[in-house]
């Protein structure tokens, strides 16, 4: 990662901490500094379960002309986190899967951190691409159906994630 995409990138994540000095500062001292950001102003983040979610981020990687936005891997809970554009009228619902948006608080480390329990998968690019709500429908099936015919049916019996706008007769329901 060059010094001022690497830069860019720590701006970008750090403008949604409580604290963004504090969380640039420990970051531009050489620490991998977890920091918790606030979802839903630059960013939400859908959470999937990681043998989901890393077959769905090589797919994404594999789509020509498609610069995949920011995943974020946390090893210890087992989840792919893929940032996409904060839509507050959308919730993604399956099985293992959470929609982190305004309110919600994802753990992050540096944006050029690429090892231990919680790192990038493809960092962030200080551009503020993310990744689109239409791929990932795309990329999540395919991985779904993947992983069900490499480990059998029985093994995962996920619903696929998958988008549902929030109307006043869902929220009703829910």
């Amino acid at each position: 990662m060059a010094l001022t995409q690497w830069t860019n990138a720590m701006e970008w994540l750090a403008a949604a901490a409580q604290d963004p000095r504090t969380c640039k500062n420990d970051w531009q001292h050489g620490t991998t500094g977890i920091h918790l950001l606030g979802a839903g102003r630059f960013w939400d983040v859908l959470v999937v379960p990681t043998c989901l979610g890393l077959r769905a981020a090589d797919l994404l990687d594999g789509i020509p002309r498609l610069n995949p936005g920011p995943a974020l891997l946390d090893d210890r809970r087992q989840h792919v986190g893929f940032f996409l554009p904060p839509e507050p009228a959308t919730t993604w619902i399956g099985q293992g899967t959470r929609y982190v948006t305004r309110g919600g608080w994802i753990a992050t480390p540096a944006p050029h951190c690429r090892w231990g329990d919680l790192r990038w998968l493809c960092p962030p690019d200080g551009s503020g691409t993310l990744n689109a709500p239409e791929a990932m429908e795309r990329v999540l099936s395919r991985a779904m159906d993947e992983v069900v015919r490499s480990h059998g049916a029985r093994h995962h019996k996920h619903e696929l994630p998958h988008r549902i706008a929030n109307t006043p007769r869902s929220r009703a329901r829910g």
